[in-house]
C-alpha cells in the first residue's frame, strides 16, 4: 500500500480527495519536448501542465506507467497547482551535469554545457553497450575534467558480480547509483564491496521511488546514499519527510530530476534548497532543444531557485497532437481515481481478525 508507510501531508490529501477529473483536465495543456540526445530510450518528453488555484503543476510519468504507478506523480502536480510549494531555503543550489551513454567522441560537446559544474553523473550499463564502452566514456571525461567528482548511474542494469567488476574498473566515484535492480542485491553488493576493500558507495534510486514502501531501503541501512526525485515520490513535502528519515539513518541524499520541464523542475529545486543535498541532479533542462519556461543559467555550478516563468509561445509551439492530448486527459482521470483509492485505502484501519 503506497501511502501507508509514508503518508502525504493531511492538507494535500484533503485537496486531492475533493478533486474531480474535470478540475484537472479542463485547462490541462500537453506539450512534447524534443531532446538533444536519446535518454532513457526516448527522444521526446511529454508533460502535462495542470493549473490550480495555487499555480501550475506538472504531471509527467513515463507513458508506460499505469495509473496506479503514476499516482504519486499526480500528487506532486496537485501539490504545486492546488497547495503551493514550501518557501525555498536558499536562493541557489549546486547541481551536477548529466552525461548520457554516448560514444566517447560525443562527450566533449556535452561537457561544454556544464563548464561551471564540478560534479558529473555518467550513464552506464546501457543496453547494447559493454563495460569497456563505459570505461572509455569515463576515461574521456577524466581526461577533459580531471577535477570533477564522478557518479555513475546503471539504472539497475547489472548483476552483483557485474557491479563488482564495474566498481573495480571505474576507480574512485562519489557513488554508484542503482547498480542492481533488486533492493536485496544492492545490500549484497555493498557488503561484497566492503569485503573486497573497494570503497565505492552504493546509492539507491529505483529501490526508493518504485517501491510501495519507499522507506524500506532507508530503514534497512543497506545503502550509503539515496537519490530522491520529487515527482515520483509525491511532492516536495513527502520528499522532505523521507529525507528526514535518511538523515536519521546517516544516509546521504541527492535530489534529482525525473526529466521534468522547467515547470516541474522547480519542485526539485525547492526540495534541494531545503536540504543539505549533494550537488543536485536538476540541470537536465539542457537535454531539451526547447523548454516551456524562460531558460535558467548555471552560474558557479549552481541553478537559481526562482519560480518558473511559463512561456505561452513555447507551450503553443510544443503542443501535442489531439490524439495524444486525449490520451493524457484519460490518463489523468484514471490516475486521479487510482490516487484517491490508494489514499482512502491507506486511511482505512486494518480489519481485526
Amino acid at each position: 500500500m503506497k501511502f501507508a508507510h509514508l503518508p502525504l501531508p493531511e492538507e494535500l490529501t484533503h485537496r486531492i480527495m475533493g478533486l474531480r477529473p474535470v478540475d484537472l483536465v479542463d485547462t490541462m495543456q500537453v506539450a512534447q519536448l524534443p531532446m538533444r540526445v536519446k535518454f532513457r530510450g526516448i527522444t521526446t518528453r511529454t508533460v502535462a501542465l495542470i493549473t490550480g488555484d495555487a499555480g501550475i503543476g506538472e504531471f509527467c510519468p513515463f507513458p508506460e506507467y499505469s495509473p496506479a504507478q503514476a499516482a504519486t506523480w499526480l500528487a506532486s502536480a496537485i501539490e504545486a497547482a492546488y497547495l503551493g510549494l514550501p518557501a525555498a531555503g536558499r536562493d541557489k543550489v549546486a547541481v551536477n551535469g548529466t552525461i548520457p551513454a554516448v560514444e566517447p567522441g560525443a562527450v566533449r560537446s556535452l561537457l561544454d554545457r556544464y563548464r561551471d559544474v564540478g560534479t558529473l553523473k555518467v550513464k552506464v550499463s546501457e543496453p547494447g553497450q559493454t563495460l569497456q564502452d563505459d570505461c572509455a566514456r569515463l576515461a574521456v571525461i577524466r581526461q577533459l575534467r580531471p577535477d570533477a567528482r564522478l557518479r555513475v548511474d546503471a539504472n539497475g542494469g547489472w548483476t552483483v558480480d557485474e557491479a563488482v567488476k564495474a566498481a573495480e574498473a571505474f576507480g574512485e566515484l562519489e557513488y554508484m547509483e542503482q547498480p542492481c535492480r533488486a533492493s536485496s542485491d544492492l545490500i549484497r553488493l555493498r557488503q561484497r564491496l566492503r569485503e573486497l576493500g573497494i570503497h565505492t558507495p552504493v546509492a539507491a534510486d529505483e529501490s526508493i521511488r518504485l517501491e510501495d514502501d519507499p522507506t524500506a531501503m532507508v530503514r534497512s541501512g543497506g545503502v550509503d546514499a539515496v537519490v530522491l526525485k520529487v515527482a515520483p515520490l509525491g511532492g516536495v513535502r513527502r520528499t522532505l519527510a523521507l529525507a528526514q528519515l535518511c538523515a536519521a539513518q546517516g544516509i546521504a541524499v541527492t535530489i534529482a530530476s525525473a526529466l521534468e520541464s522547467g515547470v516541474g523542475m522547480y519542485s526539485g529545486l525547492v526540495a534541494a534548497s531545503l536540504l543539505p543535498s549533494r550537488a543536485a541532479g536538476l540541470a537536465t533542462q539542457t537535454m531539451f532543444t526547447t523548454d516551456l519556461t524562460a531558460p535558467t543559467m548555471i552560474e558557479g555550478g549552481c541553478l537559481p531557485v526562482t519560480p518558473p516563468q511559463v512561456l505561452a509561445a513555447a507551450v503553443a509551439r510544443t503542443a501535442a497532437a489531439k490524439d495524444t492530448t486525449s490520451w493524457w486527459r484519460s490518463h489523468v482521470a484514471a490516475t486521479l481515481s487510482s490516487l484517491q483509492q490508494q489514499l482512502a485505502a491507506a486511511a482505512t484501519p486494518p480489519a481485526d481478525h
